[in-house]
């Protein structure tokens, strides 16, 4: 439907124009033109460059014309060529058929031999129509481009800021998982390991024991299913730490499991100085975290916590001996799938981790040590490297929108600057055929005072600079005096209208004619 109405279009110009023509020819100046552009508009949807090589067989068509110089179709090539700026990507082939173009329009004016109206013709409006209108669909192109990478843009932040909602929802949940398991984990453990101790009482029946025995069960149950929930909350997540400081001092949490019944040393080493919260909160989890295993895993056994401050680290070593012969056992066997004791030293792993530190741990004389560095200055960066996601400048939706860009931009100053050039050009050349046509001006008083006869250099002081250079055929063509040589000037600076030609004709030194032929 719209190259329908294209084509409409460009007809009625062609009527249009055809109409005023005083000797038109239907066939050639009407019927064959709108042919061609009937299959040179659809044909522009796929191949927008052979539509512009047709349309430009149509308006050199009318290079032949002897009276009319402009076609009517000069507008139907200035529509294709914006379709071709809108529609093609690459500037090269474009550039290639406009050369092609010009050497057809100017080959065709060579032939037929057409005059200098024709050259201007298709030296300039022809190459404007073609040239212009494709700088400006080329632009449009762009614009285009732009908007297209702007609201992609926009969609791309959209799913971005989805992600990072789900991201913060991901890390709250590992968070409440990490808290469950330090704190609430262990005085789960606390609870068993005094529920065990009380079954040795002397002082209690057996019904006390069987009830203790029912109690220590429970709360390993309980244990076991707060694993499992730890596990579902941090299923394929992967935590940010908490950056606040510890709860309490390691002090305290020895002290508090010392109360439990369990045996813990205490030893310090080095200078006392204040921790970034990081590490500090860093170095208590990995106590909580070993004495918690010891209790579990070694009822009984003699805990050595050792915290030792160097120059730019801090090594904290947790070990315990191996758990005496006959000690109550630490629980029921766990159900089958479960993996304790691994969720917490990973966790713990990754805590050591993201401050840039290192655990070990491993089986040590028939007990178990833990060894962690953990360095005095954190590294930023690293510390936030679990954060939320951040966009980086080189992703791809930021190139594509800066390339968009920067076409946007080169094809508005091609658009503008071309026109803006073609004007120059323009301005450039009429101040240059003025001051040609000016030059050569003989005024009238002059002409009258030359006398055939005179001398050649007493003539010449009457004339102007140079010597008329666009002299129409038709004046060139007159007869002139035998063995005569004759200069040529322009009767008066009229710049826009034909005016008569004075001839003057030289027979060796003497002016031996001087003639008015009608411009």
């Amino acid at each position: 439907m719209r190259d329908a109405a294209l084509w409409a279009a460009m007809a009625g110009a062609g009527v249009y124009a055809h109409r005023e023509e005083a000797q038109p020819s239907p066939v050639l100046g009407l019927v064959l033109p709108l042919l061609v552009l009937a299959v040179a508009v659809p044909v522009g949807r796929t191949r927008p460059a052979a539509a512009v090589f047709l349309a430009n067989l149509v308006v050199a068509s009318g290079l032949a014309h002897p009276a009319a110089t402009a076609s009517p179709y000069l507008l139907a090539l200035a529509v294709l060529a914006y379709l071709l700026g809108l529609r093609a990507d690459r500037a090269g082939p474009a550039l290639v058929l406009f050369g092609a173009c010009a050497a057809l329009d100017l080959a065709l004016c060579a032939v037929l031999g057409v005059g200098a109206v024709h050259w201007f013709y298709a030296l300039s409006l022809i190459p404007a129509a073609l040239l212009l209108p494709w700088l400006a669909g080329r632009y449009r192109q762009a614009r285009l481009a732009l908007v297209h990478e702007g609201w992609e843009r926009a969609r791309s932040l959209e799913e971005r800021q989805r992600s990072v909602a789900e991201q913060a929802r991901l890390r709250e949940r590992t968070r409440i998982a990490s808290d469950m398991h330090d704190s609430l984990g262990h005085e789960l453990s606390l609870i068993a390991l005094r529920a065990g101790a009380l079954e040795l009482s002397p002082t209690l029946t057996g019904q006390d024991r069987a009830d203790l025995a029912v109690l220590r069960a429970a709360v390993s149950d309980a244990v076991g299913h707060l694993r499992d929930t730890i596990g579902v909350l941090r299923e394929d997540t992967e935590g940010e730490e908490p950056t606040a400081p510890a709860v309490e001092p390691v002090e305290e949490l020895v002290a508090r499991t010392r109360e439990s019944g369990v045996t813990v040393h205490l030893r310090r080493e080095g200078p006392a100085r204040a921790l970034p919260p990081l590490v500090d909160r860093g170095a208590y989890r990995v106590v909580q975290e070993s004495l918690t295993n010891a209790i579990k895993h070694a009822p009984g056994s003699t805990v050595d916590v050792g915290i030792v401050r160097r120059a730019d680290r801090t090594e904290i070593r947790v070990t315990n001996s191996a758990p005496p012969s006959g000690s109550p056992p630490a629980g029921p066997p766990p159900a089958a799938g479960r993996a304790p004791g691994h969720r917490g030293l990973t966790g713990l792993h990754e805590r050591v981790l993201l401050i840039g530190g290192t655990l070990h741990a491993a089986p040590r004389e028939g007990g178990f040590e833990v060894l962690a560095t953990l360095p005095d200055q954190v590294n930023p960066e690293r510390a936030r490297s679990t954060g939320e996601p951040r966009e980086e400048s080189g992703s791809p939706a930021s190139r594509r929108l800066a390339v968009a860009r920067s076409g946007a931009r080169r094809r508005f100053v091609a658009a503008f600057a071309a026109p803006v050039g073609f004007g120059l050009v323009a301005l450039v050349s009429c101040a240059y055929l003025a001051h040609q046509l000016t030059g050569c001006v003989l005024r009238p008083a002059d002409f009258a005072a030359a006398r055939v006869g005179q001398d050649r250099a007493e003539v010449a002081r009457l004339l102007p600079e140079q010597q008329f250079r666009y002299v129409p055929d038709a004046v060139r063509a007159l007869p002139v005096p035998a063995g005569t040589v004759c200069a040529y000037y322009r009767s008066n600076g009229n710049l826009l209208d034909r005016v008569d030609v004075y001839r003057l004709c030289y027979a060796g030194s003497r002016l031996a004619a001087k003639d008015v032929l009608p411009g």
